[in-house]
């Protein structure tokens, strides 16, 4: 400590962060054009943007620790006002030494410790909205299909702490989602609340394609006791087969039949069948309600498309029938490790990999892909994720219409591959438009009914340019974007793209984690992770903290204890995402009072010293 207190040792310091405060600058000046297109009411915050990138250029940890070491700031917390801590910092050690700390016109910060801060809630309050009471996190809900109807689930969502509706376009469609928000105005207006509404565009997804094989099948399942005991039988809704695919209130499964069949039918008669094993089952008749037919089964069965069924009363054949057709069951790949995958081109349903009888792959297995023109992009040795990272693999050769992948990641036994599940090639350089013909067709539609746009997929500034083009001339620059970074090539070019953005404002960004893991590779994702949020304050930009927050209480009705440290990490953003699940009322009450208890205890990256319920010695 001595050492430390010596005059020279001091101006040493001075040096250092003197040196940081003009790169700093210098490094400002090199961006001047960019800087004259920034939105006049952001430029401090582009400003400080570019002065903590500056900062994070070099490593600064042994002069943290010789700052901190003397009571002064480790310019720890120095995102939201970077240049204005440098100078406090270089005050102080100036004055420790007895000499006035000079202070250059050009070194004025554009932000102090106290408009930093306040830049960034003002402007998460003109994106996001206004922070409920009690937090500074607000609280976006994935909206469930059931969420066009179901007022009693939007009331307790409100309720539960949502502020802000998601809608993801990949899913649904226009009547949908027009009838989600016609549900929540309702909603609004009965509780006397407000709730934001994010329109998140599917953008240029990569997909595994259709896989071929499907089978017609449909299981019937009683709910059964740890003893395996039936606890409650299963309802069977038997319908005409021009209501094949319509849910019947208050049954389990709906099964089109021959008509004739549910004519003769009456409460007390049995439905009789054998399944597709063999096996015998019957099914009681419980009600008859116009022309649907309400059944028990208190056995499990399968019943596939074109099954005969019998209608027995007091042991008497009344009626012959068949099932009508059944949805097709989603098909899948087998994939172990070792085995090879084609990802073609062509849009041909893809194909299991042909077997010997020791079950040793003879062929690859094939799946199209949805995006065929990333295909003459891939090279050798490159990798590649299947369904967000559950399957992985190496490519080992290209053509022009297919690559071939070397499955080097799977459970022991083998994984499913099914369709339209992710495909994520991290080592391959590719900038498709972030914006698809969909993509336009959807904000024709969702434009007037949203506050803000999520813009999927992202991999360079100019897919923002894009967007801000499309909603000028529909009549909706008025929207605030969401940018989802859930790509390598979006976070290595972050700096620029917050740049961008901010020339029109509002303007957050989404830390999509599930592909973000996937491209950067789990083990960096707590890192990325930091570093987004460290330069979004940097930007006074809000975040959005997404995937997978309190997805097992979201499913299941039970959080884990890793996915409640998650949730109380994400109170840092100004934002949290939910996603849909039968639960999702529950877990968002739950989110609401983590963050709530968090707030006493952290802001950003600063603890609070709320004083602790064990402080006292007993």
């Amino acid at each position: 400590m001595s050492d430390l207190l010596d005059p020279r040792s001091i101006r040493r310091l001075i040096a250092e962060v003197d040196a940081l405060a003009q790169d700093a600058i210098d490094f400002e000046l090199h961006f001047a054009a960019e800087l004259e297109r920034v939105d006049a009411a952001f430029l401090a915050s582009a400003r400080n943007l570019l002065h903590y990138l500056a900062v994070r250029r070099h490593d600064i940890r042994k002069l943290q620790e010789n700052l901190s070491a003397l009571g002064l700031s480790s310019l720890g917390r120095m995102e939201a006002h970077t240049l204005a801590t440098l100078n406090a910092v270089l005050a102080a050690l100036h004055h420790m030494v007895g000499e006035a700390a000079p202070l250059p016109p050009e070194r004025a910060a554009p932000v102090d410790s106290a408009s930093g801060p306040v830049l960034l809630t003002t402007h998460a309050n003109g994106l996001l909205g206004v922070a409920p009471p009690r937090r500074s996190s607000r609280i976006m809900v994935t909206m469930p299909r059931e969420a066009a109807s179901d007022g009693e689930l939007m009331r307790a969502l409100l309720l539960g702490g949502m502020t802000i509706m998601r809608i993801n376009c990949a899913h649904d469609g226009p009547d949908i989602w027009r009838a989600m928000v016609d549900n929540l105005r309702r909603c609004e207006a009965e509780l006397g609340m407000h709730c934001r509404v994010l329109a998140d565009l599917a953008g240029p997804k990569l997909r595994t394609g259709a896989i071929g094989g499907g089978e017609h099948v449909l299981r019937i399942r009683p709910r059964r006791d740890t003893r395996g005991r039936v606890v409650r039988c299963a309802r069977v809704a038997f319908v005409p087969e021009h209501m094949a695919g319509a849910p019947v209130p208050g049954s389990d499964v709906t099964l089109p039949v021959s008509s004739a069949l549910l004519t003769a039918a009456a409460a007390g008669d049995e439905i009789v069948f054998r399944d597709t094993r063999g096996r015998r089952r019957r099914c009681a008749v419980v009600a008859v309600e116009g022309a649907v037919c309400i059944a028990e089964c208190d056995r499990t069965c399968y019943v596939e498309s074109g099954q005969a069924l019998r209608l027995r009363r007091r042991g008497t054949r009344l009626a012959t029938g068949f099932v009508g057709m059944l949805p097709e069951l989603p098909a899948s790949l087998q994939l172990c490790v070792g085995d090879r995958l084609r990802v073609t081109r062509e849009p041909t349903p893809g194909a299991p990999a042909t077997r010997d009888g020791d079950g040793r792959a003879l062929s690859a297995a094939r799946v199209p892909c949805t995006l065929g023109a990333i295909v003459s992009r891939v090279k050798a040795g490159e990798r590649v994720w299947f369904d967000d990272g559950a399957i992985g693999g190496t490519v080992v050769d290209t053509a022009a219409d297919e690559f071939l992948v070397e499955i080097t990641h799977a459970k022991p036994g083998g994984s499913k591959l099914r369709a339209d599940k992710g495909i994520n090639l991290p080592d391959t350089t590719f900038d498709l438009a972030a914006l698809t013909d969909k993509d336009y067709r959807d904000l024709d539609v969702v434009a007037p009914l949203v506050d803000m746009v999520g813009l999927s997929f992202l991999r360079r500034p100019e897919d923002i340019e894009l967007l801000e083009d499309r909603l000028t001339a529909i009549g909706a620059a008025h929207l605030g974007i969401v940018l989802k970074i859930e790509n390598r090539r979006a976070f290595e070019r972050l700096p620029r793209i917050l740049l961008t953005a901010l020339r029109s404002p509002p303007v957050g960004v989404m830390v999509a984690r599930g592909d973000l893991a996937v491209e950067m590779g789990f083990e960096r994702l707590a890192e990325v992770q930091e570093e987004i949020l460290w330069m979004c304050e940097a930007a006074h930009v809000p975040v959005i903290w997404a995937t997978q927050v309190l997805e097992g209480l979201a499913k299941t009705g039970a959080p884990s204890r890793a996915e409640v440290t998650d949730a109380a990490m994400s109170s840092r953003a100004e934002c949290v995402m939910l996603n849909k699940g039968p639960y999702i009322a529950e877990a968002t009450r739950f989110l609401a009072g983590v963050l709530e208890r968090m707030e006493l205890h952290q802001s950003k990256k600063t603890a609070t010293l709320r004083r602790l319920s064990v402080s006292a010695m007993t």
